[in-house]
């Protein structure tokens, strides 16, 4: 029979007493027995008295109430718990914020575009959930560029998207500036929408058996081929154990028949992750439509557990496959073993984006609104480059894009991959400045030339963008200045949203750069900007503000 020594700190039996010191005869005089160990027998608990104290009475019986043992037979039967304890598996990348460069030393930044959006959704999830989000968890890039941005709209594709740029006093820094970059996607008619290739990549592994996964995805796709026509193509790949289709290529008017593919999907088994990828790209190959969407849309948690299992590998295996001119999305599901750093990192590697999935109403935000920019690529490898004119700025930082900074000698590089643009995507970036005349966080260096450069003495940066139209292999070049003029007290709503969200994304990853900017200050922020909210966004952003603030000062006094 297996034997196991339960640790003595869970003795506190009720009606029982344990005692360090052989010659304490506390026990005794509180007419309580004395537990010497607890011991697991298969399914039965036996506590043993310590029988080296004289006169001390007998333990009758002890019986389990929740997790904890109680006082009255020789033995006890631990009752069943209603569910199993939750385990948290879930997976985030760590990284540092960037740094703070000077000019003089550092003067040129460059990094890819980000258009994903999980952290936000998932980082609400947690919110809701009633947890304050793990630091690694949070993206700031993916916070901002969650929210659409009114920005100009290109009027032709020959150059596919608009670039805005806006510079303020920072709010949560007297001394700086925030200079924004917007893009915005050349955007079209729904009904303009090219034809369309699509794999449904769906994880069936026993991991996904819950409502938040396998139910919540079901309910997402059939939600999306409501909104397919005759023109799409719609074929579904699943994974557990092995990979298999469940669902042959099929048109996008016959709802019925994919509906009731979904609908026969039940979870179980293992994960082999790396199978379901080959299939399913291998199926959308065969399907290519040419001068139309080809797409990949993987659907899971993320837990891979058998096959190719290695982080590298998975990655590396859809960054081949993407040559073949099929993008990527993958969508995020469920609680607990989720491997966030995976569904990044693949969509980050495929050409593609990446969204969190945690209500219908999201899955109808990235699936049904965003449906055109979560679908078709107008530019790919978009690239950013700024230089700083070191006569009016003295310091920088980039806030977010961490796991996208490049080389400087990426951005000329045009077989160095960087990120895709949808139609009608908007893309924020963010930098934080300190202008040559303003008190930095760093003290200026003593050695460095300060001589005037008369014919850019009114720049502030020279702004570049490169990118590649969606079938071509040779970037594209866009160059602008930011000049001093472009300063101003008075600022749009894109600026004040977005700096609300780069501060509370900040706050959440422990707001070391805010000085005393708070939760408040950030509601006061994003609460002018409540003119424009079609589709609720902003109003919720302010609810997850809110329940952050109380989550946090809920925390700290427990702490106390």
């Amino acid at each position: 029979m297996k034997k196991t020594v339960l640790a003595l700190a869970i003795a506190s039996v009720i009606g029982c007493t344990q005692v360090d010191n052989k010659n304490n005869d506390t026990a005794i005089k509180k007419n309580k027995p004395v537990v010497k160990e607890i011991v697991a027998e298969e399914s039965e608990i036996k506590v043993v008295q310590d029988s080296s104290y004289v006169n001390q009475p007998k333990l009758e019986a002890i019986t389990v109430t929740g997790s904890r043992l109680a006082g009255s037979s020789a033995h006890y039967y631990p009752q069943p718990s209603s569910a199993p304890p939750i385990v948290n598996r879930e997976n985030y990348h760590h990284f540092d914020d960037n740094g703070v460069k000077l000019v003089n030393k550092d003067p040129v930044s460059t990094f890819s575009i980000d258009v994903d959006s999980g952290a936000y959704s998932n980082m609400r999830r947690m919110l809701n959930q009633g947890t304050i989000p793990p630091h690694d968890a949070i993206r700031v890039e993916e916070l901002i560029n969650y929210f659409s941005y009114n920005y100009p709209t290109p009027e032709t594709k020959e150059q596919p998207f608009s670039i805005s740029t806006e510079l303020a006093a920072s709010p949560w820094n007297a001394d700086s500036q925030l200079l924004h970059i917007g893009i915005k996607g050349y955007d079209i008619d729904k009904s303009s929408r090219p034809a369309s290739n699509l794999t449904f990549l769906i994880d069936v592994s026993g991991s996904m058996n819950s409502p938040d996964k396998l139910g919540l995805l079901k309910s997402s796709f059939k939600l999306m081929t409501k909104n397919l026509t005759k023109n799409d193509k719609v074929s579904i790949v699943v994974y557990a154990g092995a990979a298999g289709t469940v669902l042959e290529p099929t048109s996008g008017d016959q709802k019925s028949k994919i509906m009731q593919a979904l609908d026969k999907l039940t979870a179980g088994g293992s994960t082999n992750g790396s199978a379901g990828i080959q299939l399913a790209y291998q199926i959308n190959e065969d399907n290519f439509i040419k001068d139309g969407i080809n797409r990949v849309i993987i659907a899971t948690d993320g837990d891979v557990n058998v096959g190719t299992t290695n982080f590298e590998q998975l990655t590396e295996m859809v960054e081949r496959k993407k040559e073949k001119g099929i993008a990527l999305t993958t969508l995020g599901f469920g609680t607990g073993n989720y491997n966030d750093h995976l569904m990044e990192q693949l969509a980050n590697k495929g050409n593609g984006n990446y969204a969190y999935i945690d209500t219908l109403k999201e899955a109808n935000k990235v699936l049904i609104n965003e449906m055109s920019s979560t679908l078709m690529t107008i530019a790919k490898d978009v690239k950013i480059q700024i230089e700083f004119n070191p006569n009016n700025v003295s310091q920088y930082r980039l806030i977010g894009y961490e796991n996208r900074v490049l080389n400087n000698e990426d951005f000329n590089n045009d077989k160095v991959d960087a990120g895709e643009i949808g139609a009608g995507h908007t893309v924020t970036a963010i930098y934080e400045v300190i202008l040559a005349d303003s008190k930095g966080w760093v003290e200026p260096l003593k050695y460095q030339n300060k001589e005037v450069n008369k014919p850019y003495s009114d720049e502030i940066a020279t702004l570049k963008v490169r990118y590649k139209q969606p079938d071509s292999d040779t970037s594209e070049l866009i160059v602008q200045t930011v000049n001093k003029d472009q300063l101003k007290t008075e600022t749009s709503n894109n600026f004040k949203l977005s700096a609300a969200v780069a501060g509370f994304g900040q706050m959440l990853r422990g707001g070391d750069m805010l000085n005393d900017f708070n939760y408040s200050d950030i509601e006061a922020l994003a609460k002018q900007t409540m003119t424009d909210d079609k589709h609720g966004y902003r109003g919720e952003f302010l609810q997850l503000v809110s329940l952050a603030k109380s989550l946090t000062s809920q925390q700290a006094n427990n702490v106390e």
